[in-house]
């Protein structure tokens, strides 16, 4: 959906084993048509990665791919001052899968401007991707749901964001996406850099028929995003209007910034009115009451 061209510089700041930059060197070979065309996509992709050992597997990923000079950097760009990154740090490109759930060392947050100071990493490179995005940049990126729903720090994000960036296309990935690793549910963000966001599609990505969950030995695969593929072009087709909704940035800004929305087109559990249940379950704890007093008679007259 980013489709790199050639000479689009591509950055994957949270790198791993360099899942994202095999992905667009792959990409990207089916451009090159001569020894210059190589020379650009050799010097276009560039990856970060904080750890020894995915720094070491990226590095022979990469390698493994034909890049003669490896592009990644062993590195933690949040240990940088945020006022530092000029112009010729700014990327065309950036995908990534950033970490989440984890915290950074003490310190690493007053690199950044005090509205975005936070130690949870995934907001911190949240802010720091917008900044390092060229004007027109593009950026698809992995977050978890709490980023969607988040207050404080992630809602000054989330307004930086939708500011700064076009904000257009939230996908909803469902339970056990990263299963075994995590069972957080994970939302893809695409965004570019330039123009403030005006309305924001989403696309809840649905089960195959006959899965309830995935799972280590049941992955995700890439043939389910053919729906979102053929859709992806076509946003107004009623086809896909039960997996798709289109929701403004006016009213994402009287939500406070929650930018987690549900399917409206899903039906509601039919659930009765509190009244209802409330008294349902006044009765059930009477029944149990009486069938405990019955017991305890019973063991009475035993003992007796």
């Amino acid at each position: 959906m980013i489709n790199p061209q050639l000479k689009e510089t591509v950055l994957d700041p949270a790198c791993g084993t360099g899942g994202f930059l095999t992905c667009t060197i792959d990409h990207k070979k089916q451009l090159v048509q001569n020894d210059q065309d190589e020379r650009d996509l050799q010097t276009t992709i560039r990856g970060i990665e904080k750890k020894p050992l995915p720094h070491l597997l990226c590095t022979t990923n990469l390698m493994l791919h034909g890049f003669d000079v490896p592009a990644v950097r062993r590195d933690n760009l949040l240990s940088k001052p945020y006022s530092d990154w000029g112009a010729s740090d700014k990327v065309d490109i950036i995908l990534t899968n950033p970490p989440f759930g984890g915290v950074e060392e003490d310190g690493t947050e007053t690199n950044f401007p005090q509205k975005f100071r936070t130690k949870e990493t995934a907001d911190l490179f949240l802010a720091l991707i917008i900044r390092l995005l060229k004007d027109g940049g593009r950026c698809a990126v992995v977050l978890p749901d709490g980023t969607l729903f988040g207050e404080g720090v992630k809602t000054r994000i989330k307004e930086e964001l939708m500011e700064r960036c076009n904000l257009h296309t939230i996908l909803r990935l469902p339970n056990g996406v990263f299963n075994p690793y995590t069972g957080i549910k994970t939302n893809l963000l695409f965004f570019e850099k330039g123009s403030p966001t005006k309305n924001i599609w989403y696309f809840e990505h649905p089960y195959p028929d006959g899965v309830k969950s995935y799972n280590k030995g049941k992955p995700i695969h890439i043939k389910e995003f053919d729906l979102e593929k053929a859709w992806w072009n076509d946003r107004e087709n009623e086809a896909y209007s039960q997996y798709a909704w289109k929701v403004s940035a006016e009213e994402i800004k009287n939500r406070g910034y929650n930018l987690d929305i549900k399917n409206p087109h899903q039906v509601a559990d039919e659930l009765e009115s509190p009244e209802v249940l409330l008294k349902k379950y006044q009765a059930t704890e009477k029944k149990i009451s009486d069938i405990q007093d019955e017991i305890i008679k019973v063991l009475s007259e035993a003992l007796k």
